[in-house]
């Protein structure tokens, strides 16, 4: 009886573990079909707009340098 127990609870145990396998890849494969979907509408990644956004920010702020200098030139 010890003997069948045994093999039942490892066969739950591997059942358990190819279906834990199976979610991850499951997970990963509508992950990487989500990313391509989202890509081929224009959306972008959060990292990829924060990079961009902060691009922006410091163009928008040498901008507003060079302006002020600029300023400074003409008046003199």
């Amino acid at each position: 009886m010890d003997k069948i127990l045994s093999d039942l609870s490892g066969m739950l145990t591997g059942a358990g573990v190819i279906a834990q396998s199976a979610r991850e890849e499951f997970e990963q494969a509508l992950a990487a079909r989500l990313d391509a979907v989202l890509a081929s509408k224009g959306f972008v990644a959060r990292e990829e707009f924060e990079a961009v956004r902060e691009m922006a920010v410091l163009a928008r702020q040498e901008n507003e340098s060079l302006r002020a200098a600029l300023e400074e030139l003409k008046q003199k």
